[in-house]
């Protein structure tokens, strides 16, 4: 295994060059093709090539893995054990998603451009954390015994829904998938996962090594494809009790609208964010204060649903902070994922970065851009980390998700402003606040309107805190035991004295 805490201790590159590529979906404990034949390719971000020729899954393939999942709930191979035996082997699964965290994490990093030190000491290490979690706590969760009438016993009990679909992201591959599928087996569902066309890897090695763990063929299918194709048919199909999503705002109303034409099924979405990170002039130290700002949105590239996009600083302290910022933001400049050293990576794709950059040049005609705010040689997708200041409050660089390094400055002099400031978004994701007065503290954490207020750091989650938002961040919180309740149905069984 790996040696987590010194990442350099392992030549990557040399590893990289002998990793094997899945290709092929993986549908009731088996290797599948499409059933039409087609691929897509997925692409080394940090070098723009082609690495593999991975399964195109559509309608066809999506119904195969999703009669594979109907068949493995209702035979009980998985639902019909306790709740303590599922637990166990969720845990052996963590176990071995560290046993094979080196190989997990170059998946990662060559499917998406995730620095190699972040993959193999953030989201293999995450993952696993989620599934021991969840193998942990299923079996603690008590149920239900109303008070009733005397001669009656009322029994209130969570029960699996059956097939859930999981669509997840690109930005966080493995650990994500990880948010979505632990607690869905847990309870006793089996899952047909679709990772994204630019990130399917990862998610394909994950439900091979489920089937060593002892989680039963049909359990835990992935069906990889494109999102027009096999998301939505994934999204529509008649047999699929839940589908749980993360991503973009847009494609999470399509699941709404797919569950109105299909059959009803749940659908439960973590959508996108703009999140404001408020610095007050009582912070305490405003150099870490600096630092964990530029973590919270230059990290992983700033593709983050939950980045601290929007920096609104107190006028008092703007041109100090925003020096301090600009000082930090130079160590995480983008380097070679595969080199240890490296903060930042690429960006996912092509298609990102020019994204990005359409924004960063919004920034130009109507801000001042202090930091970067260009790409990075022509090999590969870097960009530079950008600081954007003096921009209108109604710029869309300002208001709308950019997913990519970029920070936007705004000033505020009074707490009312700041929080009127911060509110200013269709989004409710996640805020942070940094202030050395705990009443503000408290108050501020009334007054934001976000699933998570971060006070005196950045982007805060555990596998036992739940983490969703409000607005157009969707709902449904992913992690803790909350997120039990977005894979289960409250069954009540009413005993009446004979």
């Amino acid at each position: 295994m790996a040696d987590l805490t010194d990442p350099t201790s392992i030549d990557w590159r040399a590893q990289a060059s002998s990793v094997k590529f899945p290709t092929l979906a993986f549908i009731d404990g088996r290797w599948t093709a499409a059933e039409s034949g087609d691929t897509f390719d997925v692409v080394n971000p940090a070098t723009g090539e082609v690495i593999a020729a991975v399964a195109a899954g559509d309608s066809a393939d999506v119904d195969t893995a999703v009669a594979a999942a109907r068949k493995a709930f209702d035979d009980g191979r998985w639902s019909g054990l306790s709740a303590g035996e599922r637990g166990a082997v969720l845990n052996r699964f963590a176990d071995l998603l560290m046993e094979h965290a080196e190989e997990l994490a170059l998946l990662v990093t060559l499917e998406m451009g995730k620095p190699i030190r972040d993959s193999i000491q953030v989201e293999v290490p995450g993952a696993a954390a989620v599934f021991r979690y969840y193998g942990e706590v299923i079996d603690k969760l008590p149920g239900e015994l109303p008070p009733t009438a005397d001669g009656s016993v009322a029994l209130v009990r969570r029960v699996p829904l059956g097939v859930v679909g999981a669509v997840v992201p690109w930005n966080f591959p493995l650990d994500i998938a990880a948010w979505k599928v632990a607690p869905a087996l847990a309870a006793g569902n089996t899952v047909v996962l679709k990772p994204a066309e630019e990130s399917p890897l990862s998610a394909l090695r994950m439900a091979q090594i489920a089937i060593d763990a002892g989680i039963p063929p049909g359990v835990l299918n992935v069906v990889t494809g494109l999102g027009a194709t096999a998301g939505r048919a994934l999204g529509l199909h008649p047999d699929v009790d839940c589908l749980t999503f993360t991503g973009s705002t847009e494609v999470g109303k399509k699941f709404l609208a797919y569950s109105a034409e299909s059959n009803m099924k749940q659908v439960w979405l973590e959508c996108g964010g703009k999140s404001p990170n408020i610095v007050f002039a009582d912070c305490a130290d405003l150099d870490h204060a600096a630092e964990m700002a530029c973590f919270g949105i230059f990290g992983n590239q700033g593709e983050v649903c939950s980045a601290n996009s929007r920096l609104l600083v107190q006028r008092d302290i703007l041109d100090e902070f925003v020096a301090k910022v600009i000082e930090h933001a130079a160590t995480y400049r983008p380097g070679d994922p595969l080199d240890p050293s490296s903060v930042t990576g690429a960006m996912v794709s092509h298609k990102q970065l020019d994204q990005v950059l359409s924004a960063v040049e919004g920034g130009r005609e109507g801000g001042r851009i202090v930091l970067g705010g260009d790409r990075i040689g022509e090999t590969g997708y870097f960009m530079e980390p950008t600081v954007i200041v003096d921009l209108p409050l109604d710029s869309p660089v300002v208001t709308e998700e950019i997913f990519g390094p970029v920070l936007v400055v705004i000033p505020f002099d009074t707490e009312d402003e700041a929080v009127a400031l911060a509110n200013d978004t269709p989004y409710g994701l996640a805020a942070s606040c940094w202030t050395a007065d705990l009443d503000r503290a408290l108050r501020m954490s009334d007054a934001l309107r976000a699933g998570t207020v971060s006070i005196n750091t950045v982007d805060a989650l555990s596998p036992g805190t739940p983490f969703g938002g409000f607005g157009a961040s969707g709902f449904g919180s992913d992690l803790s035991v909350h997120a039990i309740d977005k894979f289960t149905g409250l069954k009540t069984t009413w005993i009446a004295r004979g």
